[in-house]
């Protein structure tokens, strides 16, 4: 599970061999993604809070384009009466009860049409995961030197909102100590790679098919125990590192 996801713009700018790979990956400028990816945190929108989002970069109609996505994938739209008159109606987001957040059963037919058509990226370099141990709820920060990319589904509703999923497989074996259950979809900053990711290609390409079967751990990550993400407040004195498999 993925329940927590921040990005440092800062980060960019300290690592320029991330920085030329990113804007040949996405071949937009450097000005493009400082404005366009400014640091943010999110939450997963339980409760049916669709204020909490994500920001998701998506090829829309073969342009690159970034949008603020709901981090619920089980969403639609309803009518809502604007006046007490009943003179003025519009279109909102309502989230549904299926815990959607994360995409895991890939093969069930909730996550293949997304996963075929309107695959997503997210840029990142915190991320967070708990685990229970004992009858305590560990949450564990992850935070890398350089940002990384997770793999997304979304879809657009009629209204013109996005809603999405991250994307998660089986637990890594690194990250079986922090969370056993599922491990998110890293993906590699690679320009061919990324260019198949975010095109309508099938999702049976044999590219694709690799990675979720295999996913690799691509950033090292230090992970620390903390009371709550967003705050970074530590708990105890847990510091390890989580070497990228690329090292």
């Amino acid at each position: 599970m993925c329940g927590f996801v921040s990005y440092e713009q800062a980060t960019i700018k300290e690592h320029p061999q991330w920085e030329a790979a990113m804007t040949s990956v996405a071949q937009l400028p450097l000005e493009f993604l400082l404005s366009h990816w400014r640091s943010y945190s999110a939450y997963p929108a339980f409760g049916g809070d669709t204020n909490k989002r994500i920001p998701l970069m998506i090829r829309e109609n073969g342009e690159l384009k970034r949008v603020e996505a709901v981090w619920w994938f089980d969403a639609n739209c309803q009518e809502y009466q604007q006046s007490e008159k009943g003179d003025s109606t519009s279109n909102i987001t309502v989230l549904g009860r299926r815990t959607s957040f994360n995409a895991r059963n890939l093969d069930s037919p909730f996550w293949k049409g997304a996963l075929n058509k309107h695959r997503g990226v997210v840029f990142a370099n915190h991320l967070g995961e708990s685990k229970l141990v004992g009858k305590t709820k560990h949450q564990y920060l992850m935070r890398s030197q350089e940002p990384f990319l997770l793999g997304a589904v979304y879809r657009k509703l009629p209204n013109g909102d996005y809603c999405c999923a991250i994307i998660t497989r089986d637990a890594h074996p690194k990250m079986t100590p922090y969370h056993e259950k599922a491990f998110p979809l890293f993906l590699p900053v690679d320009n061919d790679f990324i260019g198949l990711w975010l095109s309508t290609q099938n999702a049976q390409h044999a590219q694709i098919q690799y990675l979720l079967n295999a996913p690799k751990l691509y950033p090292s990550l230090h992970v620390q125990r903390v009371k709550t993400y967003k705050d970074k407040q530590l708990v105890g004195n847990i510091n390890d590192i989580l070497l990228s498999d690329e090292a």
